[in-house]
């Protein structure tokens, strides 16, 4: 379902350009650019989580336990491919 927004002149000219640039349609532009700024914070709020986990001595020494027994699962055997 399409859905009208209204964007200032200044990014809707970068979006059309970015479109231009790739040879896609200015609603694929924005979808990709939605899509990287999603990713973008999903990344932040993982790094955020990862550092509260770290400042946490007691969490971050289990999390490391548990990190090392998944890391035996290397020892299978098999050549690296």
């Amino acid at each position: 379902m399409a859905e009208t927004i209204r964007i200032d002149p200044k990014s809707h000219a970068a979006l059309a350009d970015i479109a231009r640039a790739k040879h896609i349609p200015l609603s694929e532009a924005l979808a990709r650019a939605v899509e990287a700024y999603r990713r973008e914070l999903l990344i932040q709020a993982m790094d955020a989580d990862y550092a509260a986990l770290r400042a946490d001595s007691k969490e971050w020494a289990q999390e490391q336990t548990e990190r090392a027994a998944w890391e035996t699962t290397n020892a299978d055997g098999l050549q690296d491919e």
